[in-house]
């Protein structure tokens, strides 16, 4: 697995182990994740990128998603 992967792999686990808790103050929010860390929870995606921007870099991989309690289905035609 590359290391993209894993580190996405990484995140994406702390996204779902805290998921619950997140949702009873920020549902709704974006939450920023790099590795295990949490930078924070932001209102739109546009500001949460930019914070994870400031906080780890333009070269780090960071992962931006919001909270729901289901995820949205999209459909493409």
């Amino acid at each position: 697995m590359a290391t993209e992967e894993k580190a996405l792999q990484k995140e994406l686990t702390v996204f779902e182990q805290h998921k619950r808790e997140w949702l009873r103050n920020h549902p709704g929010d974006f939450v920023v994740i790099a590795d295990e860390t949490v930078a924070g929870f932001y209102p739109d995606y546009e500001s949460a990128f930019k914070a994870g921007l400031g906080k780890f870099g333009i070269q780090a991989s960071f992962l931006v998603k919001q909270l729901w309690a289901e995820e949205p289905v999209y459909l493409i035609h």
